[in-house]
């Protein structure tokens, strides 16, 4: 049985596009707390915070009444940044309650129930905006409450604010503790060379990482720069989550005239094409004067050809200049797009990539652990190789292309072969490889999108195969052209590249080799693989204000225990092209021939 996935629940618009500009200037491009539209000439980002802070979200949880020294205890029915409705049993009286009135409110939000942070007990000040019961069950009584200081600004100034200053502290602390224990490095480097001069190089690369991610800073929104787009989106097999993906990658706070989603089936085999035409009837019925009719298209191909062959057919049908694709399980705030085109300013950026958050994060602790590993390889590790506009890899749930570019890299796209064999994933890397050779590449982090991660430890392990065969032909092949680039990011590439190749030899030799043939007890390797957990750690903390952060942590010890022995496995199988996690015509033909091998033992 597939595991039911926990994601935070909005209270849906009625509208469908409500963020959509609108061309007629029938609905004001107003938010539920007021914001206005001068807001949206300034920065565009205030604007969607304004809304964000309006938005609405279903979740049920207890709430304690504090009414002087009378306690009631209601039921939330859903819950904001700004306020909160609750709902008191059928067997409760009218609490009496005045408009304008201030109580407390004591409670716990849990997991899942509101956007990663916000999941902590709250004790509260907020006046009471309205009471009514509604008409079908005139005994229920429901409250609706307006928080005297914001959610976010209450959990910063009651636990946020010594947490973030405390991980500060910690982060630079952890930094020191790597720099002096590379200064150990150097002592000891005339007693085994390689394995020391592996460490200070490791260490100098995690650290210069960090340095260079903290120094990143977002392309700001430029109002009058809006370059028509069409998003692609590639489709096999995804029924649960494609009408989201599609509702929210045509829902942007884009102009209309500017954008259009293309969606490409590749010949799927569940209900996608279902669930696909029933979204597109939707958004026809629904959208006639956001002209939904000239901007949805939907094709199919005539035969499963892959992700490459799907984005391809796209791109050739788009209008636009640039092609943002994005994956079918993932989807867009809506303000990604505008966000996402700024760095094409520059008018040799070839490609840019956004950033990608766990949309699952609280369904269990895998996710938890992806949720920590995601937002560091964005924040931080993309964030730095952005420095030197060099991106080593456009990631697939979204990431924006010039279209001539990819048409012009086509062919080779789609005809790529190593040691004989199909490249059928590391689609993304793949193109970003094809773009570096002439272009630039960067990372917007204000363009978000969130993606389902794997829940099931099968799964991911699968996954994570498959990353690190593209992610070792990629970089053979980028290998041929990188030198061309500036001089540090070829040395932080090439690190890049030598340091998780060679972890499993270090750590064997740290862990097993030294304490069996030396007796000596691998202490500071040990502590050095901590700091670099705490680092991770700290680091989320610091940015996301969010109890995940520990996660980091449990990420790094199962990454050292578990997901670094998939390295030497991959570096002998790098050449394959089954995905694992779906039924590619390839993994279908895998499977066969394993079938088919089993059937002649057994004979």
């Amino acid at each position: 049985m597939k595991k039911k996935e926990i994601l935070t629940n909005p209270k849906k618009d009625r509208r469908i596009l409500s963020n959509v500009p609108d061309p007629d200037g029938i609905r004001l491009n107003l938010d539920r707390r007021g914001s206005d539209t001068e807001i949206a000439e300034q920065d565009t980002n205030k604007l969607y915070k304004a809304r964000m802070d309006g938005q609405r979200y279903i979740a049920e949880f207890p709430v304690v009444m504090r009414i002087g020294r009378k306690k009631k205890t209601s039921n939330c029915v859903d819950i904001s940044n700004t306020g909160i409705l609750v709902q008191l049993p059928s067997s409760t009286e009218d609490l009496g309650l005045q408009k304008g009135e201030q109580i407390k409110l004591k409670f716990q939000i849990p997991s899942g129930a509101m956007p990663e942070g916000f999941e902590m007990r709250v004790n509260i000040k907020a006046k009471l905006v309205r009471q009514f019961q509604e008409e079908e069950n005139k005994k229920e009584h429901y409250y609706a409450f307006e928080f005297l200081q914001s959610m976010e600004s209450y959990h910063r100034s009651r636990r946020w604010g010594l947490s973030i200053a405390v991980a500060s502290i910690l982060l630079f602390f952890m930094a020191l503790v790597v720099m002096l224990m590379r200064a150990e490095s150097i002592i000891y480097f005339q007693f085994n060379k390689i394995l020391y001069a592996y460490s200070l190089v490791a260490a100098t690369f995690l650290l210069s990482r960090y340095i260079f991610g903290m120094l990143y800073r977002n392309v700001k929104v430029n109002p009058d720069f809006e370059p028509g787009v069409s998003i692609i989106i590639p489709v096999f097999n995804e029924e649960e989550w494609i009408q989201r993906t599609i509702t929210t990658c045509f829902d942007q706070t884009y102009p209309i005239d500017k954008l259009e989603v293309i969606i490409v089936d590749d010949q799927s085999s569940d209900r996608s094409m279902e669930e696909i035409r029933k979204i597109v009837s939707k958004m026809y019925q629904e959208g006639k004067r956001f002209k939904t009719k000239n901007r949805l298209k939907f094709v199919q191909l005539p035969e499963n050809g892959g992700k490459r062959e799907a984005l391809v057919e796209g791109v050739k049908i788009a209008k636009h200049e640039l092609v943002a694709f994005v994956d079918s399980d993932s989807f867009l705030e809506p303000n990604a797009i505008r966000n996402i085109v700024q760095p094409f300013q520059d008018p040799k950026m070839g490609g840019v990539a956004g950033r990608t958050e766990v949309e699952n994060k609280f369904t269990n602790t895998l996710t938890k652990l992806q949720t920590v590993r995601y937002y560091i390889a964005f924040r931080i590790m993309k964030a730095a190789e952005a420095t030197f506009d060099c991106v080593t890899c456009l990631s697939g749930p979204l990431s924006c292309y010039r279209k001539e570019l990819v048409l012009k890299h086509a062919d080779a796209w789609l005809d790529q072969r190593f040691l004989g064999h199909p490249a059928t994933f590391g689609d993304d890397r793949s193109m970003t490889n094809l773009i570096l050779k002439t272009h630039r590449t960067s990372y917007q982090d204000r363009a978000v999108c969130s993606t389902i991660v794997p829940s099931e430890f099968s799964m991911f392990l699968k996954q994570q195969m498959r990353w690190k065969r593209s992610w070792l032909r990629e970089t053979l092949r980028a290998m041929t052209f990188i030198f061309k680039k500036e001089p540090f990011m070829v040395l932080f590439f090439i690190v890049g590249f030598i340091v998780p190749v060679l972890a499993p030899i270090i750590v064997l030799y740290n862990l097993v080799y030294v304490p069996v043939v030396y007796g000596v007890f691998p202490l500071t390797f040990i502590i050095g693989l901590l700091v670099m957990a705490l680092m991770l750690s700290f680091a989320h903390l610091l940015f996301r204000r969010s109890k995940l952060w520990f996660f980091g942590f449990v990420f790094v010890m199962y990454y050292e225990f578990i997901l670094l022995w998939q390295m030497p496995v991959a570096w002998v199988t790098f050449w394959k092209s089954t995905w694992g996690t779906r039924d590619t015509p390839q993994d279908v033909s895998a499977r066969e021939k394993k079938l088919e091998k089993k059937q002649k033992k057994a004979q």
